[in-house]
């Protein structure tokens, strides 16, 4: 094979290992993205109001740490969005240990936006160094279809698949490199024969520099 042009980290994180959390697994994630939730600056987001049921999405392991994303609506119309990352019990106790939790709010929600077809929320959670000194940014990226009939999510960085996920219930999690020499990352859909569904960018789309 020849030399690939664009050095890239592909499939950097390990699949998802687990089912989506219930239970006392799912009580114990719960406790953590609600302290997160207390921690948003009403300032900044608006009134959040009292955060409604959580929707736990597949978990990606990256560096040692695992991250389970997560999403729910509040009593304000908002949304909260954010994850819980832990590090793997071990072989002996299994207990998972060094919780963290991050959570964001947003006013503009898939129900606000029916041009949507897929619904994404994403968190810079690293770095890779590449040639030249360029940088991409680590990205973990999780959300659901909102046309029927996907069966798996992609990571595209200039068109190369740096990353794949099956749904569950779904739900998906991906996690690649974004923003490197200038490509940014899109998510696209696709159905269990492989033909694509939808596709949505990262970043909104500009239509003022559009129309110029």
């Amino acid at each position: 094979m020849p030399p690939e042009p664009r050095l890239v980290p592909r499939f950097a994180a390990e699949p998802p290992q687990e089912h989506l959390p219930y239970g006392r697994w799912a009580e114990r994630l719960t406790e953590e993205f609600l302290a997160a939730c207390l921690r948003i600056d009403a300032e900044e987001s608006g009134e959040l109001g009292e955060v409604q049921e959580i929707a736990w999405f597949p978990d990606r392991t990256w560096h040692g740490r695992t991250y389970v994303p997560a999403s729910a609506p509040t009593s304000t119309g908002l949304e909260v969005f954010g994850f819980v990352s832990f590090v793997r019990g071990s072989a002996e106790d299994g207990e998972p240990t060094a919780f963290d939790a991050r959570a964001d709010a947003t006013a503009e929600t898939a129900a606000l936006n029916p041009d949507w077809t897929i619904d994404l929320c994403d968190e810079e959670i690293g770095a890779w160094r590449g040639e030249g000194g360029n940088v991409a940014t680590m990205t973990l990226v999780w959300g659901r279809p909102l046309v029927d009939g996907g069966q798996v999510a992609t990571a595209e960085l200039a068109r190369l698949c740096v990353d794949q996920c099956e749904l569950a219930d779904g739900r998906f999690t991906l996690l690649a490199p974004d923003d490197y020499r200038g490509d940014t990352l899109e998510i696209a859909l696709f159905d269990a024969k492989g033909n694509q569904l939808a596709r949505e960018s990262l970043y909104e789309e500009d239509d003022d520099a559009e129309g110029e």
